[in-house]
């Protein structure tokens, strides 16, 4: 049986390798947030949630499909959480029974294969059961799919017939089984029989006399004799144990892939949860197909800092439809990086199929997505700012593709104006014409004003709105590159508005003669 709850077609694998630039993508956008509020303490809720974000979609089909499943989850909540705590009961099943490896015998293996196999299709019965309570009210392919595969297949025959078989490798009656002479005399050929049940009356079996058979009995100090005829018993039962085992596995490898993919499922009910307990909007977004540049929103916010927040936060709307370069620029501390993790965390979150902190979302698919945020100074001094902005740059051009999103923040901002717009313009330039998409924030006017300048139809500028009065709403609004950031706003809210005979601000001489 399959689960193929994440994609149509295959399992979700939580082997293998994470892209190349997964750890930058953690740090600039601080998906640790996102992750732990999808886990809730639960270590294997982080690793399939990790996984699963980090890992993109890139057909909008396969978005699609995953779409359909998680409302599903958020429709019926309380049947997959006893969805999934059914597959983590299977799981604890197996390590409840003795794990069989002090023996590796056949009489071993077949001994704990029968236990666990009895556990376990009182598991599959449990399932059976949720499917026929649940089955009908849910509509998307991969959860239909599902219950219609669990009706099929766990019918009352399937539980008939398992009972029976588990009751008869028991062997309450003994082991039969035949065997062929050899050369030396030696056995060959072990086979293991059904035991006869000869069909006669109780009378008839109590006073008649049954069939002839020859036997022998071994001394009950005879360790040698002993020890022959459970050689002789392993044979016999070692193709029905290989047998039993494979099957055993069979289904705790069902189980464990139910849980694996209930598992984004669940956390996806988890972020559901905080967000809303929050009052802030989530939507599934619209997954267009890569080729053109799109990028709607309305109220986007950044998820990670609504976590991390007890307020509420400033949701932006954008329109950069058929722009294929955003560059923010603006007043300090008015956003801006705010707004471009915002971008990043939904084109993540929309290309793993979950919802999106907007009140509507739309782009197309990218081959992948790369950030290049701003980095505290090198504890080791093995290089300066800009010679470690340079490597994570290369390293980026090495792996990015067409149709790949690029999330630059204050990138070459450690050297000066004109050195920073130079070498920032150029890769910028690079990135277009390979058919990148990205998104710059900078203070870099230069850079800024000479895009501006050139008049391109796929660009889209914008700028950290600001208050007559220097307050920041935190929107970012259509409009052209200023020459300023407007740090006088942060000098007077920090030093005060006036200053001191001296020239020092009054707030920083009391300082300094204290």
């Amino acid at each position: 049986m399959k689960v193929w709850l994440m994609h149509p077609d295959r399992d979700f694998r939580l082997e293998g390798e994470l892209p190349p630039h997964a750890a930058d993508l953690v740090q600039d956008l601080e998906l640790e947030r996102l992750f732990a509020a999808m886990a809730q303490g639960d270590r294997f809720l982080l690793e399939v949630a990790r996984k699963a974000l980090l890992e993109s979609l890139s057909e909008p089909e396969a978005v699609a499909y995953r779409q359909e499943v998680l409302r599903d989850a958020l429709a019926r909540p309380q049947a997959v959480r006893e969805l999934y705590e059914l597959a983590v009961a299977a799981g604890e099943d197996e390590r409840r029974i003795f794990p069989g490896f002090l023996s590796r015998s056949p009489d071993s293996v077949l001994y704990r294969s029968v236990q666990l196999l009895e556990l376990l299709v009182k598991r599959l019965r449990e399932l059976r059961e949720l499917a026929d309570r649940h089955g009908d009210a849910f509509r998307s392919r991969g959860f239909r799919r599902l219950f219609a595969t669990l009706r099929e297949e766990l019918d009352e025959r399937f539980f008939a017939a398992a009972e029976e078989h588990l009751k008869e490798l028991k062997f309450r009656e003994g082991v039969l089984i035949s065997a062929a002479l050899g050369p030396g005399l030696r056995g060959r050929d072990y086979v293991l029989r059904r035991p006869l049940r000869e069909r006669r009356g109780w009378l008839d079996r109590l006073l008649g006399k049954g069939r002839p058979a020859y036997s022998f009995e071994i001394a009950p100090r005879d360790e040698s004799g002993a020890r022959a005829l459970a050689e002789l018993r392993d044979r016999g039962l070692a193709g029905v144990a290989r047998a039993l085992a494979q099957s055993t596995d069979h289904i705790l490898d069902f189980f464990a892939a139910l849980r694996t993919e209930l598992a984004f499922y669940l956390g996806a009910l988890h972020l559901r949860d905080e967000l809303a307990a929050r009052g802030l909007p989530t939507c599934i977004p619209e997954a267009l197909p890569p080729g053109r540049p799109a990028l709607s929103a309305r109220g986007l916010y950044d998820v990670a800092l609504a976590l991390r927040l007890e307020g509420g936060v400033v949701g932006n709307d954008v329109a950069a439809d058929g722009k294929r370069l955003v560059v923010v620029t603006g007043a300090n501390q008015g956003g801006k990086s705010t707004f471009l993790r915002s971008v990043g965390l939904a084109q993540l979150m929309l290309q793993c199929g979950l919802f999106v902190g907007a009140e509507r979302f739309s782009a197309d698919l990218a081959s992948g997505i790369f950030t290049h945020f701003k980095r505290e100074e090198d504890p080791s001094l093995r290089g300066g700012k800009l010679d470690e902005e340079l490597r994570r740059m290369s390293a980026i051009v090495d792996a990015i593709r067409p149709g790949a999103l690029l999330l630059c923040n204050e990138s070459f901002a450690s050297t000066n104006e004109r050195e920073g717009s130079e070498i920032a313009r150029q890769i910028v330039r690079a990135m277009l014409e390979a058919g990148v998409k990205v998104f710059f924030v900078t203070h870099l006017y230069g850079l800024a004003e000479g895009f501006h300048r050139e008049g391109r139809e796929e660009a889209l500028f914008l700028r950290a709105e600001r208050q007559v009065d220097g307050r920041r709403t935190f929107r970012m609004v259509e409009g052209a590159p200023l020459p300023t950031s407007f740090g006088e706003d942060l000098y007077r809210r920090i030093f005060g508005p006036a200053g001191g005979g001296d020239g020092v601000p009054r707030r920083a001489s009391a300082e300094l003669t204290s």
